[in-house]
């Protein structure tokens, strides 16, 4: 009996790192910027789930034209279900169809936001697959995809991640995965030998406020077509001391209130920051600031879709 098929699977998830590397022991893929998801069939049964289980066929009728794609009569695949604009997968875009429960809004996002999926690994056909090697569950996966417009097996180059990396970069793309060729399928854990290298991502935002415990802080909050003025995260890194000295002094003349470690301020000043992660709620992370923007208006500072 099926461990995985048309029931909750905990992902594998990968470590990170923040530079490229090359190494005959690793396969790299291109890192898709969507929603992971994994697909699971059963005869001309076909459902998706995400990563925490929900269930979202539903929200996708392009997964009909999927079943045919997957040659094998069983399988459970791990995926990155994506929407495609101007060439290059839009997070934005495949958020906005998971959020859908409409069915006439899902109609027409069919055709304003078509989504397809990447499949990456294979965790089962009418066998487990998760103790194989990914060399051979990536043989798997091959045998059982025919690749077409809604579901293809992801490409993935042997031993070269700087070279994978800069042609992620030049298309704009997330990044790379690395992933160890003799690495085994660990759900629910955090792996070492998956690795992720995201490239850095500039964007202007507004300082909302500051924190000086546990560590200095800027809050930082950015536009967006439904909020204004939205908190996205903390920057702790790339600030010097007397960057800071100049910021403290400005910022006494727009403190507003005090709230926890929080000291917020009048939404004035902006500055220019990387980061490398966001969450479906476009919280950033892993940030570094660049440089204060003293002829940056605050209303200019809003997220791009």
């Amino acid at each position: 009996m099926s461990r995985f098929l048309f029931r909750e699977v905990k992902p594998m998830l990968a470590s990170v790192a923040d530079e490229p590397f090359d190494d005959e022991d690793f396969l790299f893929e291109p890192k898709w910027d969507g929603a992971r998801m994994f697909i699971h069939k059963q005869g001309e049964r076909l459902e998706a789930f995400t990563r925490s289980g929900r269930r979202v066929t539903d929200k996708f009728p392009e997964l009909k034209e999927a079943v045919s794609a997957i040659r094998a009569k069983e399988a459970v695949l791990d995926c990155e279900g994506i929407c495609l604009n101007d060439g290059r997968a839009a997070f934005d875009d495949i958020a906005y169809r998971l959020r859908l429960g409409d069915p006439r809004r899902i109609a027409a996002a069919v055709r304003s936001h078509p989504a397809a999926w990447i499949a990456f690994d294979v965790l089962e056909t009418t066998e487990e697959h998760l103790r194989e090697p990914l060399l051979v569950r990536k043989d798997i996966l091959r045998e059982s995809i025919l690749s077409s417009e809604r579901l293809a097996a992801c490409a993935f180059m042997p031993g070269l991640g700087t070279a994978l990396y800069a042609w992620t970069k030049e298309r704009r793309m997330e990044g790379i995965v690395a992933k160890r060729r003799q690495s085994v399928y660990r759900p629910d854990v955090v792996s070492a030998d998956w690795i992720k290298v995201k490239h850095p991502i500039e964007i202007d935002v507004i300082i909302l406020g500051y924190q000086t415990v546990p560590v200095f802080a800027l809050v930082i909050g950015l536009h967006f077509r439904t909020v204004r003025f939205k908190p996205v995260g903390l920057v702790e890194s790339g600030l010097g001391e007397e960057q800071r000295e100049a910021f403290l002094d400005i910022a006494r003349s727009l403190l507003t209130n005090k709230e926890g470690p929080t000291q917020w301020l009048r939404p004035e000043l902006c500055c220019r920051i990387e980061y490398r992660d966001r969450s479906d709620r476009h919280e950033l992370g892993r940030t570094t600031f660049i440089g204060f923007l003293p002829d940056k208006r605050a209303d200019e500072c809003a997220w791009t879709y």
